[in-house]
């Protein structure tokens, strides 16, 4: 009996040690594994964030720009100088005309040391001085003539088909005011300062056929028979 008990103690503690070294290498196996995965993760952040933005960019490439209704036309860049205490100043002078060819139409005139920057600030001048003008069939309603400075332009209705008879800041406006037909004629001075100006004045002046019906205290019918 006493030799039994010794051999089962004995065979319990190769068990043991067994068991125990079976543990320990168990655990090495686990602390490598995550060593490994903590290697791993910040790797797999950077794929997962150069993926994000190579997707970020193709969708900045795929957006397309909203195409704005207001139109620019330079009409005249000229170089100005001015006299100072040190000498001359060198400057340039822009005279842009705006439109959205659905009867709103302006003109800027801004001076600056740069080209691009008195066209940005003649632009910006232009839309603030924009006038609102009546269109009749794609003509105006009736003739008239406008005037600025030595200049004076006049203005007739057209049939359709007719066209822009009409050239430099004359038609610049005209055509970005949004008629189709009409007839002019520049006199007086040339300059497209006054042109232009001329234009536009003639343009402010004109009046519908509503107004004057409405101004005569008749109905448009009678008016127009």
């Amino acid at each position: 009996m006493d030799e039994q008990e010794v051999k089962v103690e004995e065979t319990t503690a190769e068990e043991v040690a067994a068991e125990e070294t079976a543990v320990e290498e168990k655990e090495e196996v686990e602390a490598k594994e995550a060593k490994a995965e903590e290697t791993e993760a910040p790797v797999k952040k950077l794929r997962g964030s150069k993926a994000k933005g190579q997707g970020r960019k193709r969708k900045i490439e795929t957006v397309e720009p909203v195409e704005s209704e207001w139109k620019e036309q330079v009409v005249q860049i000229s170089r100005v100088t001015k006299v100072v205490k040190g000498g001359k100043k060198l400057s340039f002078r822009a005279i842009v005309i705006v439109g959205n060819k659905k009867g709103q139409v302006g003109m800027g005139v801004a001076k600056a040391a740069e080209v691009i920057i008195a066209i940005q600030k003649a632009i910006a001048d232009g839309r603030k001085n924009l006038i609102t003008v009546p269109i009749f069939k794609t003509t105006v309603p009736h003739q008239i003539t406008g005037t600025s400075g030595a200049g004076s332009v006049i203005l007739k209705p057209a049939s359709q088909g007719t066209g822009v008879i009409a050239g430099g800041a004359v038609r610049a406006v005209l055509e970005l005011a949004g008629y189709e037909n009409i007839l002019s004629k520049s006199l007086g001075s040339k300059s497209p300062l006054n042109a232009a100006g001329a234009t536009l004045d003639a343009l402010k002046n004109l009046k519908s056929f509503g107004e004057v019906a409405k101004k005569r205290g008749i109905s448009l019918k009678q008016m127009l028979g």
